[in-house]
């Protein structure tokens, strides 16, 4: 999409409309408030899953909206142990571990009806290292710069990786090509892109910006925090 905005909102609302006027939106519908699913999603992961950035990986974060399940379906066959924090972060992380998941279900484990069947809680001690994150996006730049659907879960996900002490690792994303826009709007809280998998090629971002470096507290209101226990369980960790 060949557009600079000058608000994310302006973006996101850009592009769910294009996918959904164009009829590249997969359900679930409408595309709009979600990370869009998209025509190609699978092909998209295969590309993702095939390029160097995931090549001997053995721990690899990925958001759990729909066009992703590919991601995730596929890391399981590569026998990588894929961690998925729940929607809004409300029940922390939750582990697939594929030894202990069956080849002919990692499919379903993978998808986020079936997840719980599969999935073990990870508390935020428990949780190791990353090697690559994998983030849902609605709109992105070819320099690396994303939005999400707007409420920042994959910004907080990604600085509560590096409260932990976690060091910066590459954050990668699939997307239908009409998700990449000529420029967004960026801040210091913003993750960043380092790769960008459409059905058609694989992007390696040259020179990604700074990630985030932790959380900013004063950035979070008193209910988000209480809204979400794994705030509440860090800030104790940091006590």
């Amino acid at each position: 999409m060949v557009a600079t905005f000058g608000s994310k909102q302006e973006a996101r609302n850009a592009v769910w409309d294009t996918l959904q006027e164009a009829g590249f939106a997969r359900f679930p519908f409408p595309p709009h408030g979600r990370i869009p699913n998209f025509d190609g999603a699978p092909e998209a992961a295969e590309r993702l899953l095939g390029s160097d950035v995931l090549e001997g990986v053995n721990r690899v974060k990925v958001n759990p909206d729909a066009p992703q399940r590919f991601v995730r379906e596929g890391l399981l066959e590569k026998d990588v142990t894929v961690f998925v924090p729940t929607p809004r972060l409300r029940g922390g992380f939750k582990r697939l571990d594929p030894s202990r998941i069956p080849a002919e279900a990692r499919g379903k484990a993978a998808s986020l009806s079936g997840m719980d069947a599969w999935a073990e809680p990870c508390s935020l001690e428990a949780l190791p290292a990353m090697d690559v994150i994998v983030a849902g996006s609605v709109a992105v730049t070819r320099e690396g710069h994303r939005v999400g659907k707007g409420e920042g879960y994959s910004d907080l996900e990604y600085a509560i990786l590096r409260e932990l002490g976690h060091d910066p690792v590459p954050v990668v994303t699939t997307v239908h090509p009409i998700q990449i826009v000529e420029g967004l709007p960026w801040e210091t809280t913003d993750v960043s892109l380092s790769v960008i998998a459409t059905p058609e090629e694989v992007m390696h971002v040259q020179d990604p910006p700074e990630p985030p470096q932790g959380i900013r507290w004063e950035m979070l209101s008193k209910d988000r925090i209480e809204a979400m226990p794994v705030l509440s369980e860090l800030k104790d960790m940091d006590a």
